[in-house]
């Protein structure tokens, strides 16, 4: 994926707003996953109907309630994010799909509305021309790189190949795991593009070099590379899996050709409790894909919007810095103005407010810190172990940086 318009970091993130709003606070959706992606909509719209009763039943915003705008499922998100400024939303929670955001962005930043994606990760987001009303809870797929490394030198290896699917996704997280692996001392790295289906030179490269590991980059080609690569002696344990190549591969791999592989998925495992909240919201909720991440970007938007006093998108951008803890200094100084004070619900995160006091909302995906980009500023990984049946179970949990150390 190619994105263009890009512009500085900050913009109203980092301004001082006056207030414009109508005084009902009203939040938008955008689900745009479709096909084999469907399950991913149920999580998140129950993760935001949930934050939303919490809020109200906390008081709403300024004593009347937060709406939650009626959602639409489409590709289409720049018609979604159409209809949503139609309907006076003041802050969107989307789009799941990095593809698709720009023409979101371009809609909702001219009109003014914040935007919150709970599960963008291309790294060309970081820099897209928003004028800062653009942010996201999940982290850019280079954070990835540092955790990939670690798996590694935590296995016992010295040296590393890294085998990456040719792409923009490919390439950004291929460079920073030969950069994190360089930092660690594990070197020198052999690094090898291939093409979906076109592995076996790849395959060929990694293993003439002997590496004690291999770092797997990919998402549509993970299957064929992986089956190259065990021919080659070099799958089992001596493979990490980036998070687009981890599946529960199963018989469509060769005997035990992952027994003993790792890998990792972005997010926190859900907690008994919120897992229980969301299936009172969403009955036959089975899948929490995005639902933590989707349910801070609701409660930070609401947060910014009483720390602002005001419910416009201009208002919830320019305070979101803030309310997540993040440091960015604005022009006016507003951004760090009072005592921080943690808070982990809506309502805490309120009295903290009316405490004279800015509150730091630490959610269910962990810490935030909005950085100038409206990025994360720590990024949570889920460690994923195969055994002999080729399929992954949760083994463990790393967090790294937004840019990857």
């Amino acid at each position: 994926m190619a994105l263009t318009g890009c512009g500085p970091a900050g913009g109203v993130r980092v301004e001082t707003a006056a207030a414009s709003g109508d005084g009902t606070l009203r939040i938008g959706l955008i689900l745009d996953n479709t096909g084999k992606q469907g399950f991913l909509n149920a999580p998140q719209l129950a993760a935001a109907k949930l934050a939303v009763k919490e809020i109200n039943a906390a008081g709403g915003h300024k004593g009347r309630p937060v709406e939650l705008l009626p959602e639409t499922i489409s590709e289409d998100t720049v018609a979604q994010a159409k209809a949503l400024v139609a309907a006076k939303a003041d802050a969107v929670i989307g789009p799941t799909d990095s593809g698709r955001a720009p023409g979101a962005i371009d809609v909702l930043s001219n009109a003014k509305i914040a935007m919150i994606s709970p599960a963008n990760t291309a790294s060309g987001l970081s820099s897209y021309k928003s004028n800062g009303y653009y942010f996201r809870t999940s982290a850019a797929d280079i954070a990835q790189g540092s955790v990939l490394v670690k798996l590694a030198r935590d296995g016992g290896a010295a040296t590393v190949a890294v085998v990456y699917e040719e792409g923009s996704y490919g390439k950004d997280v291929s460079n920073a795991v030969a950069a994190a692996a360089k930092a660690a001392g594990l070197g020198p790295v052999t690094v090898a593009e291939f093409k979906p289906g076109q592995a076996q030179q790849a395959a060929a490269a990694a293993n003439a070099a002997g590496p004690d590991a291999v770092v797997l980059i990919a998402r549509d080609g993970a299957q064929g590379a992986i089956a190259e690569l065990n021919n080659l002696g070099l799958a089992g344990k001596k493979l990490i899996l980036s998070d687009g190549a981890v599946d529960q591969y199963g018989s469509g791999l060769g005997s035990r050709a992952l027994d003993g592989a790792r890998g990792i998925l972005p997010g926190i495992f859900a907690s008994a409790h919120f897992q229980g909240e969301l299936v009172s919201v969403g009955p036959g909720l089975r899948d929490m894909t995005f639902a933590a991440e989707t349910y801070d970007a609701v409660n930070l938007a609401v947060i910014a919007a009483a720390a602002a006093e005001d419910d416009a998108g201009t208002s919830i951008a320019s305070k979101l810095i803030a309310v997540s803890g993040g440091k960015a200094q604005p022009a006016g100084g507003a951004q760090s103005s009072g005592e921080a004070a943690v808070c982990r619900s809506y309502k805490e995160c309120l009295d903290t407010v009316r405490a004279g006091k800015r509150p730091d909302y630490d959610g269910e995906s962990g810490r935030i810190n909005f950085d100038s980009n409206g990025d994360v500023t720590s990024a949570h990984y889920v460690v994923y172990s195969f055994g002999a049946d080729n399929k992954a179970t949760m083994s463990g949990s790393e967090t790294a940086s937004s840019g990857g150390s």
